[in-house]
C-alpha cells in the first residue's frame, strides 16, 4: 500500500512538475512574444527561431574568410577571428534590441578586401585602415542622427530600390555559382603561358571570361543537388527548407568523403591563439585625419552606406517589408545599428561592419522580428568556444552555396516593380543590376545606376522629377568613381 502510495505521490510530483515547467515556458514565449511584437508581424517564436539558425548558417562562413581575407593586411588570423566574431555578436544583439529586425549583421564581404588589397598600393599599415573604418563609421552615426541617410535612402525611386533588390538577388546566385563550381573562370584548367600578356610581366584576361564547371565533380553535383533539393522542399511549403537542405547536402558530403575533420574542437577565447591584446583598440584615427585620406574615407562610407541600404532594401523586398514607396520603414534604425557595428568593429580590430544580406534566407523562412536576429548572436557567441571546429567550413560551400543560389531565385520577381514603361526608369535599374552582376561587387553597380538616374532625367527633359537627395547621392557616387577607389 506504501509503495502504491508513494508511486501516486512521485506521480503527482512529477506532474506538477511538467505543469510548471510549461507555465514557465509559456510565460518565457508570452514575453518574447510581447518584447519582439511576434504576434503583431504575423509570425510565431519557433519561426524565428528558424529563421535566425538559418541565417547563421548560410553567413557563418564569414569567421572562416573574413580573417583570411585580413590577413593580407598583416592582421593575425587568430585574433582576427575572435574579433570577427565578436564584432557579429554586438551588430546583432544591436539589430535585436533596439532596431528589432531579423537582419544579421557581421563584418562586410568586399569592404575586406578593400582593406587588405585596395590599399595596398598606398603602402599604409593595418593600423590606419582601421583608423579609417572607425571615422567612417562616426561619420555614419552622424549622418543618421541628423537623418540625413534617411533622406538619401528615401529619395531614391522604387524601380532603383527594386533594381537592387533583383541586383543583389543575382549577386548572390552568381557567388553559389561560382563558389560550388557550377560556373568557374575560363581560365582555370588553362596553362599559364596562353594567358601571358605582350610584355610578358603580366597576365591578360581570358577571351571568354566564364565557362560551365565540371560536371563530373562530386563537388558540383552535390552542389546542384543541394539547390534542387532546396527548390524542391520550398514549392512543396517545408518550414526550414533552406537549413534541411544545408543539412541533408552536408551530411550527402561527408558520406562521399567530402569533409574534412577539425583539428580540434574546443578552444577558449581571449587567450593565447585567439587573444585579441594584438590587434584591440590599436586603430590610428589620427593618422587617417589629413586630406589625402579623403578618397579612402569617401569610399568606406559609400561602400557602406550603398551595401547597407541595398541590404535593407533587398531583404525588405524578400520578406514583403517595405512600403507603398519602396522604402524599408524606420530605416533610420537599422542605419544607426550599421554606424555603431563600424565603430565597434574596427575597435575590435576588423573590417567594416553592417546587415548581411544573407540575411534574406532566415527571413524567407518567416523571421520578422529581432529574434531571430538574438538568436543569430547567440550563435555566434557560441561559436567563440568551437573556432577549431568551425574551420573546415570553408570546404563546405557545396552545402552553403546552393541557400545562396536559391535565395537569388527567391528574389528576383522584385523586377516585376520596375517601371518597364518608362526608360528613365529602366535605364538606370539595368545599368543597376548588369554592373553589380558583373562588376561581382554591389557598391560598383548601386553607384553607376544612381549616378545615371538624374543624369538620364535630365537629358530627357524631367528633371522637375528629381528628388534633391538623388542629386546628392550621384555628386557622391560620382566622386568614388573620379576620386575614390571602386574595388573589383
Amino acid at each position: 500500500m506504501r509503495n502504491v502510495q508513494s508511486e501516486v505521490g512521485e506521480f503527482v510530483d512529477s506532474s506538477a512538475d511538467l505543469a510548471s515547467h510549461r507555465q514557465k515556458k509559456d510565460r518565457l514565449g508570452s514575453f518574447l512574444d510581447r518584447f519582439f511584437m511576434i504576434g503583431d508581424r504575423g509570425s510565431t517564436v519557433r519561426i524565428e527561431l528558424i529563421g535566425g539558425l538559418t541565417t547563421f548558417m548560410t553567413m557563418a562562413y564569414i569567421i572562416v574568410v573574413n580573417p583570411a581575407i585580413l590577413s593580407f593586411a598583416g592582421i593575425p588570423v587568430g585574433p582576427s577571428t575572435v574579433a570577427t566574431i565578436a564584432t557579429a555578436v554586438f551588430g546583432c544583439l544591436l539589430m535585436a534590441l533596439y532596431a528589432n529586425r531579423p537582419i544579421a549583421v557581421a563584418p562586410y564581404m568586399g569592404e575586406n578586401a578593400f582593406i587588405a588589397f585596395g590599399l595596398a598600393a598606398m603602402g599604409i599599415g593595418w593600423q590606419q585602415r582601421l583608423g579609417a573604418v572607425f571615422v567612417s563609421g562616426v561619420a555614419f552615426f552622424l549622418m543618421s542622427v541628423l537623418r540625413l541617410r534617411p533622406w538619401l535612402a528615401n529619395s531614391i525611386s522604387p524601380s532603383m530600390k527594386h533594381s537592387f533588390a533583383t541586383g543583389i538577388g543575382l549577386f548572390l546566385a552568381f557567388i553559389g555559382l561560382y563558389e560550388t563550381g557550377i560556373v568557374t573562370s575560363a581560365a582555370a584548367g588553362m596553362p599559364w603561358q596562353s594567358l601571358v600578356g605582350p610584355t610578358g610581366q603580366f597576365l591578360r584576361a581570358p577571351d571568354v571570361p566564364l565557362k560551365i564547371g565540371n560536371f563530373h565533380d562530386l563537388h558540383v553535383l552535390l552542389a546542384v543537388f543541394g539547390f534542387i533539393l532546396i527548390a524542391f522542399m520550398q514549392y512543396k511549403k517545408v518550414k526550414g527548407a533552406i537549413l534541411i537542405g544545408i543539412a541533408l547536402t552536408a551530411v550527402a558530403g561527408y558520406l562521399c568523403g567530402m569533409g574534412e575533420l577539425p583539428k580540434a574542437i574546443i578552444d577558449m577565447p581571449f587567450r593565447g591563439e585567439y587573444t585579441l591584446a594584438p590587434i584591440a583598440f590599436k586603430l590610428d584615427i589620427l593618422g587617417v585625419l589629413q586630406l589625402s585620406f579623403l578618397p579612402i574615407l569617401i569610399t568606406l562610407f559609400l561602400m557602406s552606406f550603398l551595401d547597407t541600404l541595398g541590404t535593407l532594401v533587398g531583404v525588405g523586398s524578400a520578406g514583403d517589408m517595405l512600403d507603398e514607396d519602396g522604402n524599408f520603414p524606420e530605416i533610420e534604425k537599422p542605419m544607426l545599428v550599421d554606424s555603431f557595428a563600424c565603430m565597434f568593429s574596427a575597435l575590435a580590430g576588423s573590417s567594416t561592419s553592417g546587415a548581411f544580406i544573407e540575411s534574406a534566407t532566415g527571413i524567407k523562412e518567416g523571421a520578422r522580428t529581432g529574434l531571430a536576429a538574438l538568436v543569430v548572436a547567440a550563435l555566434f557567441a557560441l561559436s567563440l568556444f568551437f573556432i577549431p571546429l568551425l574551420e573546415p567550413l570553408q570546404h563546405l560551400s557545396y552545402a552553403y552555396a546552393p541557400a545562396l543560389m536559391a535565395v537569388g531565385l527567391l528574389m528576383l520577381p522584385s523586377i516585376n516593380k520596375v517601371d518597364f514603361n518608362d526608360l528613365t526608369e529602366t535605364l538606370p535599374a539595368f545599368v543597376t543590376v548588369v554592373v553589380i552582376l558583373f562588376s561581382y561587387n554591389i557598391a560598383n553597380g548601386l553607384t553607376a545606376g544612381l549616378i545615371i538616374y538624374p543624369v538620364f532625367k535630365a537629358l530627357v527633359g524631367r528633371a522637375r522629377e528629381l528628388h534633391p537627395g538623388s542629386i546628392v547621392l550621384a555628386a557622391l557616387c560620382l566622386v568614388y568613381y573620379v576620386f575614390g577607389l571602386p574595388h573589383s
